[in-house]
């Protein structure tokens, strides 16, 4: 049998090519090889956007549309939204009881979410009890591997500490303990310079249309250190060569390489062409997009079955826990 792999993402707005090299085409690949369970993660959304919640239930669809547009098939994975699937509250509800909360006051990924988030109000009970719900997620369907950028790992470990708290309290081995794969993907910092994120709004979006990308494109920040067209440049620091080495073959960027360094080409038709690269390369994802758009009925329906299949795995995993917290 396959190993069982669980990641999700909060839809707290829609998709953009940070998502898609950090996370999707990683997605993408490990279908064939694992058994994939791919959750809209709303209920982890909620704990930041409570205030401002009225797009919820319109970016958990928009992400999913985006996710099958990027290579995600609902025929070899199954996709389902978090709060369809009950006992994921009451998997985090268990495992809150024996979670000490020394261990979230210290979690380094809870510190930097407070960080990242500064412009919302999230000094509250839910948003300091993340990681027990994300242990939860992992929990309640047994996933063995959990693919996870380094800076993640803390957090595994701390899932890994409930999951042996848990079988050693309640003296059952109900919980394997979740490993991680680790996932290396290309450095794509957004469009000033910072990590790519919808609170700086320096992204560009997977459904942007040609006249945004163009125009978002020409914001880029380049090589500090070139002033004219004619200045050798240094494509080692600037950010828009970055996107080349992400979104072109190695021939493409070996000439925009040599052109910068020379000062044959300035930052202004550097841009263009890159603006031309993005476009060509997101074409054939939004055209999945846009008949997917028009067709909300397959979206509910693949989500519904996706609900199923989890809620089954779900069930038979809370049918244990209850029986061994006495419930």
């Amino acid at each position: 049998m396959k190993k069982k792999i669980l990641s999700g993402m909060r839809p707290t707005g829609k998709l953009h090519l940070g998502h898609l090299v950090g996370a999707l085409k990683n997605w993408s690949k490990l279908q064939d090889e694992y058994d994939c369970l791919f959750m809209v993660a709303d209920w982890h959304a909620l704990m930041s956007e409570y205030k401002n919640p009225a797009n919820l239930k319109e970016y958990c669809l928009d992400n999913v549309i985006d996710w099958i547009s990027c290579g995600i098939n609902p025929e070899k994975s199954t996709l389902f939204v978090q709060s369809h699937v009950p006992e994921h509250l009451e998997m985090y509800m268990s495992l809150s009881c024996i979670t000490p909360l020394g261990l979230l006051e210290r979690c380094p990924t809870y510190k930097e979410q407070l960080r990242e988030l500064k412009t919302r109000e999230v000094n509250n009970y839910a948003f300091l009890g993340y990681p027990v719900l994300q242990a939860a997620d992992i929990l309640l369907y047994k996933a063995e591997v959990v693919p996870v950028g380094e800076d993640q790992l803390p957090h595994l470990e701390l899932t890994r500490e409930i999951s042996n708290r848990f079988n050693t309290i309640f003296k059952q081995d109900v919980f394997p303990e979740p490993q991680a794969m680790l996932t290396q993907f290309p450095r794509l910092l957004g469009l000033d310079g910072r990590k790519m994120s919808k609170s700086y709004d320096n992204y560009i979006g997977l459904s942007d249309q040609p006249d945004i990308i163009y125009a978002k494109v020409k914001t880029m920040i380049t090589d500090p250190r070139r002033i004219k067209k004619t200045d050798p440049g240094h494509p080692e620091v600037c950010n828009v060569y970055s996107y080349y080495q992400v979104f072109t073959d190695p021939r493409i960027c070996s000439i925009v390489e040599t052109q910068c360094e020379k000062g044959e080409i300035g930052c202004i038709d550097c841009k263009k062409r890159l603006g031309d690269v993005l476009v060509e390369f997101l074409e054939p994802i939004q055209e999945k997009r846009k008949a997917l758009v028009s067709d909300h009925k397959t979206i509910l329906k693949i989500l519904e079955i996706g609900r199923a299949k989890a809620a089954t795995i779900a069930g038979a995993t809370m049918k244990q826990v209850r029986q061994a917290v006495g419930l």
